[in-house]
């Protein structure tokens, strides 16, 4: 029977560096996929303007990858990792939904939804 050797709070730390990695991971993904929604329904419409009535589902996706940004962005600081702007240029993030980033729908629009 093998038996580790290190201290029990060395064993400990490496177990708390994976899940962040993992964590770090999930919310890159998350990010990912709500920048690749909005992308995609952006392309859906550029051969010409938004019409008006797909305004409030661009607006949703764009409120969703902004939850998505400020998630990954608070993972990232809780590990010591401070400077967004790294996220910003890799993940191609735009303006609009860095400004509303941390932003989340009203409580009587959740219950609606």
């Amino acid at each position: 029977m093998s038996r580790d050797l290190r201290p029990p709070v060395d064993i400990l730390h490496y177990e708390i560096v994976q899940e962040q990695a993992a964590a770090l991971g999930r919310m890159g993904s998350a990010l990912e996929q709500a920048l690749a929604r909005l992308r995609e329904f952006d392309a859906a419409h550029a051969a010409s303007e938004t019409p008006a009535s797909a305004q409030p589902a661009r607006r949703e996706l764009v409120l969703e990858a902004g939850h998505a940004l400020w998630m990954f962005v608070v993972q990232r600081e809780a590990t010591g990792l401070r400077d967004s702007r790294h996220i910003m240029r890799t993940y191609n993030v735009p303006g609009e939904v860095q400004l509303c980033m941390g932003l989340a729908p009203s409580p009587s629009k959740r219950a609606t939804t």
